[in-house]
């Protein structure tokens, strides 16, 4: 039985959007809403080495002493942790970088972006304004692939043997491409995790706002939040699915079973190292957990947590021992001499 047990917790001043570890295992940097943030695990210790100029949506290691950002300024940060010194800024998006994700090989970079504007009398999407997924030199910071899809596009992943990339939209639809050439590979569109509203509002809403692949590559897991009619309920079913993407019509192979899951948005994967686990985690609307350990082979549930706050990211160490989640718990309206509450939220919990 797969048991998940709270060793750590400590809090940051504003909300964590992502976070990744150190090689070294005792400390992560975090993207949060007001910059950049090395925090200490062991010592629950904290310092800003860099800033954006809106929030930091992606962070990733480019090596032992440099960090990797982009936020919501369309920028992307290279950043040299000891000396607290941004070496490299590259305006990649004219509009948000929703997501970043970095090659196995730490070779190449990928973000996405797009705004969703109505385009159509059923509100949807415009075609794009600028390129939706980049990839880009992380040596160099030179873009080398400007590729299409349909905006928004909120989340990307490598696979792992770091040939190909993936990006998932709001409209449900996953595009891959092979990063050298920058041909696409696959596509293929699952309207389950993407809603018209009819209540209150009327447009899209949802999308897919994780994916990871499987160890092999053979597949693709992506999560989001099941259909609803109302965009403001938020009460979406818990929702993953796996697709076989390499096949001549990829195809749906199994998704959150229907007495597994209750109400919310999920936003971050992870598998774990052992290759037979994965975890799903984001923001509780109803039922009793917001994230949930997974057998990647059969897709039952594991183990769950009901955290008390929106989960944005979830990593496992590398010898899988450990899980760490970072997101935030509300947003305080109230302070105290003009300083707010610290609201941004750590935790580490032992796997077993």
């Amino acid at each position: 039985m797969t048991e998940l047990k709270r060793t750590t917790h400590f809090k940051l001043p504003t909300g964590i959007l992502d976070a990744a570890l150190a090689a070294d295992g005792k400390s992560l940097v975090a993207g949060c809403m007001d910059g950049v943030f090395i925090a200490d695990l062991e010592g629950k210790t904290f310092a800003k080495i860099d800033q954006h100029a809106s929030y930091v949506s992606s962070v990733a290691w480019l090596s032992e002493g440099i960090v990797l950002s982009a936020g919501y300024d369309g920028a992307l940060h290279w950043t040299d942790v000891a000396a607290e010194k941004r070496v490299r800024e590259v305006a990649l998006h004219d509009f948000w970088s929703w997501d970043m994700a970095v090659s196995p090989d730490r070779k190449l970079i990928a973000s996405v972006t797009g705004q969703y504007l109505a385009g159509g009398y059923k509100y949807e999407p415009q075609p794009e304004r600028e390129p939706s997924v980049r990839i880009v030199s992380a040596e160099t910071g030179q873009i080398l692939h400007s590729l299409p899809h349909v905006p928004s596009v909120q989340s990307v992943a490598f696979s792992n043997d770091g040939r190909y990339v993936a990006a998932g939209n709001l409209m449900g639809e996953v595009r891959v491409w092979d990063v050298q050439t920058g041909a696409m590979q696959s596509t293929f569109t699952t309207p389950d995790l993407t809603s018209w509203g009819i209540i209150k509002s009327h447009c899209y809403l949802g999308g897919i706002f994780a994916m990871s692949f499987k160890p092999d590559d053979s597949t693709l897991l992506i999560a989001g939040m099941g259909q609803m009619r109302d965009p403001m309920a938020g009460n979406g079913r818990q929702l993953w699915q796996e697709w076989s993407w390499q096949e001549p019509e990829p195809r749906k192979l199994d998704e959150t079973h229907k007495d597994e899951s209750g109400e919310g948005l999920m936003e971050t994967l992870a598998v774990h190292p052992d290759g037979k686990r994965f975890v799903m985690g984001g923001r509780l609307r109803g039922g009793d957990w917001n994230v949930a350990l997974f057998d990647l082979h059969n897709g039952n549930r594991l183990a769950t947590l009901k955290t008390g706050y929106r989960v944005t990211h979830a990593l496992f160490s590398d010898d899988g021992a450990r899980l760490i989640l970072v997101g935030s718990q509300g947003q305080p309206n109230d302070h105290k001499d003009g300083v707010f509450p610290d609201f941004g939220r750590v935790e580490v919990y032992e796997v077993s």
